[in-house]
């Protein structure tokens, strides 16, 4: 069994181990690393732990259009505030002030410095993060913030847009905004940021919630009609922005996972998925056709394939080395070719190389890798194969499907993922 928990976690903010550890961020698609590698704030996993110093902030004082107080508020590069833009003769300002018993964590595309943990955007198919002036995100650049309680039972809320380099956030004229009955303001940004709560956490008898949009204030709404529609959902008064183990968060580019310091120390560590992938290596799969040992490259290798790699046939699940028929031997091209017939049960479908999911995190328990996600052949435990095929992903602006949380290519075939049937050697 693996060793529970991972050694950095604490749950006292007085451990010897660091600061206690809120939570962490991992990012759906990067299978344990950015392909150009982790640097600095820009990673595929993000731990919010306890700062030395408070930074958290919470609303105060509210001032109306054109106040010297209002102009004053925004221009305070030591103030927080949020500015929301009725018209062009009436803004409303909102100052914040801090409070000393939370921790504010910000998350968006910008790279200046009020963002602790820098997004890009994900493509499908496990291409890794896109970057570079050709691409356009649809990630806002100050997309949104969490704020952590600093004592037990350490508490962590999200809510809509992050704060700039001037401490102020701004609603303009053409976003979604509107005053509420205790007088304050709310807002939605303009691409929005979903959560999705899972019923009864992160495990695999849990049931996917129903997507959300977060306002500015942490209100909870159902969604609009389109992505940036100016017109907000309906309030949903018996839901909260508070995060949960396995909550899900989508930031219209990438989608990320919120796994708590208790929920972590259920989940495997990367040494317990070194020991499964020797475990499985150790009893010598054969290919049923070359007869010759297949073996999953290290988890370092993931992306390289290997004279020894398992191919499956995904519609049947027969493991078998690469092979070439019909006269291709290259496998780089073999993998776009679509339908192959397996050897073993004649059954026609996907041919593709198998990969391990390296991220620990996404895993619901510490199960044998014997199941493969359909079609892009990422291997993990059962249990989780069976809990990402039933949570629908945002996709685009306005879609919703399934897929894989290693790679995030959309899930295809009957159930998304197919059981691994692998020979063992005949000696």
């Amino acid at each position: 069994m693996f060793s529970p928990g991972q050694e950095n976690i604490s749950t006292s903010p007085a451990s010897t181990k660091g600061p206690a550890k809120y939570g962490e961020l991992i990012v759906l698609g990067c299978n344990g690393s950015l392909p150009s590698g982790d640097k600095g704030r820009r990673k595929s996993r993000f731990a919010l732990c306890r700062r030395t110093k408070s930074n958290g902030v919470k609303p105060s004082t509210v001032h109306t259009s054109c106040t010297p107080q209002a102009a004053k508020a925004i221009s305070n590069k030591e103030q927080h505030s949020i500015s929301y833009t009725l018209s062009r003769v009436q803004t409303v300002v909102v100052e914040y002030t801090h409070d000393s018993n939370t921790d504010m964590f910000q998350i968006g595309r910008s790279t200046e410095n009020p963002i602790d943990f820098v997004v890009t955007d994900t493509l499908p198919g496990g291409q890794g993060q896109a970057d570079g002036p050709s691409v356009q995100s649809t990630i806002s650049r100050f997309a949104c913030r969490i704020i952590c309680q600093r004592h037990p039972p350490y508490t962590a809320r999200i809510y809509a847009a992050g704060f700039d380099s001037s401490k102020n956030i701004f609603l303009g004229e053409k976003a979604a905004k509107w005053r509420m009955q205790d007088g304050q303001m709310d807002g939605l940004t303009t691409n929005g940021v979903l959560v999705m709560h899972p019923r009864q956490g992160f495990i695999q008898d849990s049931k996917p919630g129903l997507w959300r949009e977060i306002s500015v204030c942490g209100n909870v709404f159902t969604l609009r009609e389109t992505r940036s529609s100016q017109q907000r959902g309906k309030k949903v008064d018996v839901e909260s922005n508070e995060l949960v183990d396995g909550s899900l968060i989508d930031l219209c580019g990438a989608t990320l996972l919120w796994r708590t310091g208790e929920g972590l120390s259920h989940t495997p560590t990367v040494k317990h998925l070194e020991a499964l992938r020797q475990e499985l290596n150790a009893g010598r799969p054969q290919c049923p056709v070359g007869f010759n040992t297949l073996a999953f490259p290290s988890l370092r290798r993931k992306d390289i394939l290997d004279e020894k790699q398992p191919w499956a046939y995904l519609r049947c699940g027969h493991v078998h080395g690469y092979h070439g028929w019909g006269g291709r031997r290259n496998p780089e091209v073999e993998e776009e070719c679509v339908e192959r017939e397996c050897p073993m049960c004649r059954t026609q479908g996907p041919y593709v190389p198998l990969w391990l999911g390296c991220e620990a995190g996404l895993y619901v328990d510490a199960g044998a890798p014997t199941h493969a996600f359909v079609p892009c052949g990422h291997v993990c435990s059962e249990k989780t194969t069976s809990y990402w095929s039933q949570i629908p992903l945002p996709h685009g602006t306005h879609t919703f499907h399934a897929a894989c949380p290693f790679c995030i290519q959309p899930l295809g075939g009957d159930t998304g993922c197919v059981r691994l049937i692998f020979q063992s050697p005949l000696d």
